[in-house]
């Protein structure tokens, strides 16, 4: 078990160390919507659309192994419960 932890924590600080950061580009996203806006163009509403999508999908993702979870933990419950009464 000692080993399986030692292994995971130095497979987590290489894979850390080689991730290339980066730079964001927030400006150059903001600028290219504020002009597109001022030309009549819908890239802006595209852009927001697209940052919603992948701000909703984590949580999308994480509500249905909730979901999940709770069904199967709780259809579970239920077989112990009628093993306990036979």
């Amino acid at each position: 078990m000692k080993r399986h932890l030692l292994s995971l924590t130095f497979s987590l600080l290489l894979i850390n160390c080689s991730i290339n950061f980066s730079s964001a580009q927030c400006a150059m996203c903001k600028a290219s919507a504020e002009s597109s806006i001022k030309d009549g163009n819908k890239t802006a509403a595209g852009l927001n659309k697209g940052i919603m999508y992948l701000l909703f999908m984590p949580y999308l993702l994480v509500g249905g192994l909730g979901y999940y979870w709770y069904v199967s933990n709780k259809k579970k419950q239920q077989l112990e419960e009628a093993a306990e009464g036979v």
